[in-house]
């Protein structure tokens, strides 16, 4: 009985960390790329993380020895939810603001859903195609406003965040079948490591350039250093412990509350906009979210589509 409990708390905690830890790293994100380039940012952020993740694995007493085929998929996993999921997101948000980027990413769960129809041909109940439909009418409200369409670099940023949430979809449904360390938190430092040094090794090849930690402002590595304890460590250990224990759709929950956080922080520390089409956007998005992941019945609808049509 007390194992049962003590799962159930795990779990409980590890929402907690992806639903408000990641919501918090929006603004993060936002408040270091604004000085520091994008993949050098990302790239440092997660090599120091999954380091420290092998430090305290080590002191725990865990063993850091995985096979081939779990190191090769740690890095497959590392490059689709961190290099590209990851990286590609901080460089967009130099387009776009840190509550337009939650929001938009906050559709996930519709792409989840659509990808496991696509790869594992699972049946779309009819609950969520009204949550596919209301998405999508989300998405559409949201990158229609003139305001922000209109910002130089926002159309690249809008497509480069959706990107990455293909990537992160597909990751999600790889991780919940490959063959990865058992321990979720060495798992998760060789997806940081893996991850971090493909960041690196992109920012060398594109030509950015590197500064000390020491020449940052304090706002900066504040940020840094919260990325690397909460963000990444943290938050991104749950991510990987939650995928292994419940749902990809339920994981993609996180969706319901990281965009309202993100908003919130924005507007309040970067006095980001809130537009009133953004909000009605935001509104119908997770309504849609809440349909897609529920797992009650839509009676009418499942019996207007079970009747024959009438002459």
């Amino acid at each position: 009985m007390s194992v049962i409990k003590r799962n159930t708390g795990l779990i409980v905690l590890a929402f907690f960390a992806i639903y408000v830890i990641w919501g918090s790293t929006y603004l993060l994100n936002k408040i270091a790329v604004t000085e520091l380039p994008a993949f050098m940012l990302a790239g440092l952020r997660f090599v120091i993380a999954g380091g420290l993740i092998f430090i305290i694995a080590k002191i725990l007493g865990l063993s850091l020895r995985i096979n081939r085929k779990q190191f090769l998929n740690t890095a497959i996993a590392g490059f689709l939810f961190l290099t590209f999921g990851n990286g590609v997101v901080v460089w967009a948000l130099k387009f776009v603001d840190s509550g337009f980027a939650a929001l938009e990413i906050s559709a996930q769960p519709l792409v989840v859903l659509i990808l496991m129809r696509i790869l594992q041909g699972k049946k779309i109940q009819p609950m969520s195609l009204v949550g596919v439909a209301l998405g999508i009418i989300g998405i559409y409200l949201l990158v229609s406003q003139k305001q922000i369409i209109t910002q130089e670099g926002a159309l690249l940023g809008m497509f480069l965040i959706f990107a990455c949430m293909l990537s992160w979809a597909y990751g999600s449904l790889f991780v919940g079948k490959a063959d990865l360390p058992s321990n979720y938190f060495v798992n998760t430092g060789y997806q940081m490591l893996t991850g971090g040094v493909m960041l690196l090794l992109i920012s060398i090849v594109l030509g950015e350039n590197w500064t000390s930690p020491l020449t940052w402002s304090a706002p900066v590595q504040w940020s840094m250093i919260l990325l690397i304890l909460f963000g990444s460590i943290v938050a991104f250990t749950a991510f990987n412990y939650l995928l292994r224990v419940v749902s990809p759709e339920k994981v993609a929950t996180s969706s319901y509350v990281n965009p309202i956080i993100a908003m919130f922080l924005g507007w309040y520390f970067l006095k980001e906009a809130i537009t009133t089409q953004s909000t009605i956007a935001a509104i119908v998005l997770l309504t849609g979210v809440y349909f897609i992941n529920t797992k009650k019945k839509l009676t009418l609808f499942s019996r207007f589509l079970s009747k024959e049509p009438k002459i």
